[in-house]
């Protein structure tokens, strides 16, 4: 039963193509049940984040042709009309469980060594098993490369430094601001990455943490822990002049702020500097208030270039890492039926 993945990550499609890819995350089960019912795979798995889009399959036939049978439907399901080719990849056989053991180990994330991703592959596999979407083929590959992960941690320095976007995002408010004392923090979406942004932003120095979130329960949980202030969502607006750094990561499907809102709240501002970090993925902030005067907005793929600067050490350990990964699919894939090992399917 031949693995496959298709998907687009950063590395080849811009935040503009990731979010008209990903998908929200109550429907990455029904995602999978649509493939399975198309009978395209037996098995599915599919992992949609800020930087990601990628289905994991199992299925019968020629390994290849399975690959791009699911390049297709991701295509046809997210309605995509342009051509799907050159902003996406194709991985079958032990390839494809060598790309897996990649990625939930950090080595093909934005910031080199990162540990979000395998939180977020866990979840996306958690929730896959609980809807019977696996059987006995993604069950041992994905419980291989937790271990694999797992090892890597322990038994490397690959996670040395600034190894998770919610610090990258951090310093940059360090470039801009020099110093986090004395700024408050307003952080919109109490998910995951707000969760460990928010908690990165105060151990540098926040004055204050305002959280809010469409469940109000959940940012007053959040901002109980960060000894901060949870404010309604409907309210936010609210809190927008004594912030000066605004992180959003919501689930939305669009803009929660755009030009003609942000040129409003601006004026309650002054001509204080406003730094807007968009993690979100579709994003929450529309592009064209970068055009603003003092403000600055990034969104995932801005992060690229901070995260550059503080990789070089992880890279050290690169070489080894990518070793040990070859190794452990070489070792695994014997006996199975994933293909020669290192064979890639063709783009197209």
């Amino acid at each position: 039963m031949p693995l496959v993945v298709a998907g687009t990550s950063h590395r080849c499609a811009s935040v503009d193509v990731r979010e008209r890819l990903a998908f929200a995350e109550a429907d990455l089960v029904p995602a999978a049940a649509r493939l399975r019912a198309a009978g395209i795979v037996n098995e599915a798995v599919v992992v949609s984040t800020c930087n990601r889009v990628e289905i994991y399959g199992a299925g019968t036939g020629d390994a290849a042709a399975v690959a791009r049978n699911v390049r297709a439907f991701l295509a046809a399901d997210r309605a995509f009309a342009a051509d799907i080719v050159p902003v996406t990849y194709l991985h079958s056989g032990a390839a494809a469980l060598e790309h897996l053991f990649r990625v939930v180990s950090g080595l093909d994330s934005l910031v080199l060594g990162e540990t979000e991703i395998l939180g977020q592959v866990k979840k996306a596999y958690s929730a896959a098993l609980a809807g019977g979407h696996t059987g006995g083929e993604l069950n041992r590959v994905f419980q291989k490369a937790f271990n694999v992960a797992k090892r890597l941690r322990t038994e490397t320095q690959i996670q040395r430094g600034n190894t998770s976007v919610a610090s990258v995002a951090v310093e940059l408010a360090e470039r801009i601001f020099d110093s986090l004392s004395g700024h408050d923090v307003l952080v919109v979406g109490a998910g995951d990455t707000s969760e460990k942004t928010a908690r990165a932003l105060r151990s540098r120095g926040a004055r204050s943490i305002l959280v809010s979130n469409r469940t109000f329960d959940r940012a007053a949980a959040l901002a109980e822990e960060l000894g901060g202030t949870a404010i309604r969502f409907e309210d936010w607006e609210k809190a927008f002049s004594r912030v000066d750094i605004v992180v959003s990561a919501t689930g939305a499907p669009h803009y929660i702020l755009d030009r003609p809102r942000l040129e409003r709240l601006l004026q309650v501002r002054g001509r204080r500097p406003l730094l807007l970090v968009d993690l979100a993925v579709p994003r929450d902030i529309d592009p064209v208030v970068a055009g603003l005067r003092d403000v600055y907005l990034a969104n995932v793929d801005d992060l690229q270039a901070v995260a550059d600067t503080a990789a070089q050490q992880r890279r050290e350990e690169l070489a080894r890492c990518e070793e040990m990964i070859r190794q452990t699919a070489a070792e695994f894939s014997e006996g199975r039926r994933f293909g020669p090992f290192g064979v890639r399917s063709p783009a197209s």
